[in-house]
């Protein structure tokens, strides 16, 4: 794939000189990633792409002056390609595409991947295409990815879609959608399930990308998936996953997002291999607070740098390589016939963009955007997508098999505060008045999942050990994949007042404590994105986090969607859904009561 200049024997004649370059950027340490050198040049630019660099490495050629009708002076400071999201959820930020794209290019990301999966396992191909429409125009380029499981794993959870091969086929119509969006249904891959048969190759017919999942696969499960066509990972943690994918020629995402925090020990993990050309970074969830404190794809650089990778080879995962993940041959470096993505900053270890520039327009300087983006309403924005019947305190008690004593339930188990990995334990319960009483225990709690899907009445219960809360209830309509309704709580009192006020706003996050609202975080465009810019939106959640923090999730780095992961059946090693809990490995439904 190549990205094409609207006129192409122009660009050859500016190369030439004989066109003035709209753009020329003088004066700068220009970074190669195709040898590692830095050396002092301009770039000329021609309808936003790279038409000729003048420099002098060698010291042998008298540099001349390029000829443009624009000069911008990089007084010496570093000139790098445009930053690459090899791998993101738009909706995971909590923004709208626009919004998002007014935060994170003053960082310097010019490009992201995202795989809308989110909001497709809400509103199907409309939300797919709200995506699409919702960020036509803005200064960067957001390619979208068709999601490839929605549901995550089906038959054991219900969405508010199905996407088959037909429903992938049809989004593969719209301009911007590149590939397929990270296959996370890896069991039914290496099996040869015939959904994920045809969804693979209604891609590999028109010769897409396909985006990867495959967390701790190794070994013959991870060559088969390999075999069926996924081509990256971005769920690698330890240093030996890293290892034994790149050697089998996979591309690893080297993820630091929000909660999952891997890249410095993946580069620790691969940084003494020779050749690191399939090591790229991706962000996947990265929330407002994060973004506007740290910094996006630029952060990832920068812990990778702190995690022992050299700046170039840092920056090299962050552009090129990612490019020829995608399959995209002129961008990602400094080159003539280039597009012309650039970032100019003092530093290569901690990069803070002094300037950005999109397709050879200067779209921010001094970490602000330097252009006004057209304002866009959609209907789907006003739109409630919480269709739930009302519920009583009864539907939060757990009915019991006997009427008093002990009875032996499974219970998810929280391995760590850090992670969202859990185990089934097997343990004895109090029996009260006929229901399960976990009163005594302040590290049980109960938890429902409740469909919240139009034309579904499905919930389902469990026992939670190590969620992290002392006290109260927390819900959120952000529970992935399918982003049913899912409340961890301590008394029913005060999760029917979390489900109320959810269902009543439209989703989001929400607390209660002692039969009283505590904190609300309103995210009602399919109860996962809110219209709020980045910085409003940060505050919020930074509010929510210190309330998380009061119910006792104090240990948890970021305990705004640790909530989100108990609903995700792809992460190992039990889960639920809004038809129970979920075997990992199996996909087989545990039973809440032990035999």
């Amino acid at each position: 794939m190549r990205i094409q200049p609207k006129d192409k024997k122009a660009l050859i004649e500016a190369a030439l000189g004989k066109r003035e370059c709209h753009l020329v950027i003088e004066n700068a340490n220009i970074l190669n990633l195709f040898t590692g050198e830095i050396y002092e040049g301009d770039v000329g630019i021609y309808n936003g792409f790279i038409a000729h660099i003048e420099c002098n490495p060698d010291g042998n050629v008298e540099k001349k002056k390029i000829k443009g009708k624009e000069y911008y002076d990089a007084k010496g400071m570093y000139l790098i390609p445009g930053l690459i999201d090899a791998h993101i959820h738009i909706e995971s930020t909590m923004m709208t595409p626009r919004n998002f794209a007014k935060a994170v290019i003053p960082h310097g990301t010019t490009t992201a991947v995202t795989d809308p999966h989110e909001i497709a396992n809400v509103l199907g191909i409309e939300g797919v295409k709200y995506m699409h429409e919702c960020s036509k125009g803005v200064p960067m380029r957001q390619y979208i990815l068709a999601p490839s499981c929605v549901p995550a794993v089906p038959g054991k959870e219900n969405a508010g879609a199905e996407f088959l091969r037909k429903e992938i086929e049809e989004l593969f119509s719209l301009d911007r959608i590149i590939g397929l969006g990270e296959v996370m249904d890896f069991l039914g891959v290496i099996n040869n399930n015939p959904r994920m048969v045809e969804i693979l190759a209604a891609a590999e017919e028109k010769g897409l990308f396909i985006q990867g999942h495959a967390p701790f696969l190794d070994g013959r499960a991870l060559s088969a998936y390999l075999c069926a066509g996924p081509v990256s990972d971005h769920e690698s943690r330890s240093q030996k996953e890293v290892r034994d994918k790149l050697r089998v020629g996979m591309y690893v995402d080297a993820r630091e997002s929000s909660i999952s925090k891997d890249i410095k020990s993946l580069v620790a993990g691969a940084k003494d291999f020779r050749y690191l050309d399939n090591l790229t970074v991706c962000t996947d969830d990265r929330e407002p607070e994060d973004i506007v404190e740290a910094g996006h794809v630029n952060d990832v650089i920068k812990q990778a740098v702190l995690g022992g990778l050299h700046p170039i080879d840092a920056i090299r995962c962050a552009t090129f390589n990612s490019a020829r993940e995608l399959g995209i041959n002129n961008l990602g470096a400094i080159a003539p016939g280039y597009v012309a993505d650039l970032i100019i900053t003092e530093s290569l270890e901690d990069i803070k963009p002094k300037a950005v520039f999109f397709e050879g327009d200067l779209v921010a300087e001094e970490g602000k955007l330097a252009v006004d983006m057209e304002f866009m309403d959609f209907e789907v924005e006003n739109r409630n997508t919480v269709y739930v019947k009302d519920l009583t305190l009864e539907d939060f008690r757990i009915k019991a098999p006997i009427k008093e004593g002990k009875v032996r339930v499974n219970v998810i188990n929280y391995t760590s505060l850090l992670f969202s990995p859990t185990k089934l334990n097997t343990e004895e319960i109090e029996v009260k008045d006929g229901y399960l009483d976990i009163s005594k225990d302040e590290n049980l709690k109960f938890a429902i999942v409740v469909n919240r899907h139009n034309g579904f009445d499905t919930k389902a219960y469990a026992i939670i050990r190590n969620f992290g809360t002392k006290e109260g209830a927390v819900g959120s309509t952000v529970s992935h994949d399918c982003h049913n309704i899912t409340i961890v709580y301590d008394k029913p009192e005060n999760a029917l007042m979390v489900f109320n006020d959810l269902k009543a706003t439209g989703g989001g996050i929400s607390c209660a404590k002692d039969g009283e609202a505590l904190n609300h975080l309103a995210l009602p465009v399919a109860g996962l994105i809110s219209t709020k810019p980045c910085e409003e939106l940060a505050k919020e959640c930074g509010s929510m986090k210190d309330t998380l923090r009061e119910l006792g999730l104090k240990e948890t780095p970021n305990p705004l969607l640790r909530i989100a992961t108990l609903a995700l059946p792809v992460i190992p090693e039990v889960k639920m859904s809004d038809l129970g809990m979920i075997e990992v490995a199996t996909q087989n439904i545990i039973p809440l009561f032990a035999e």
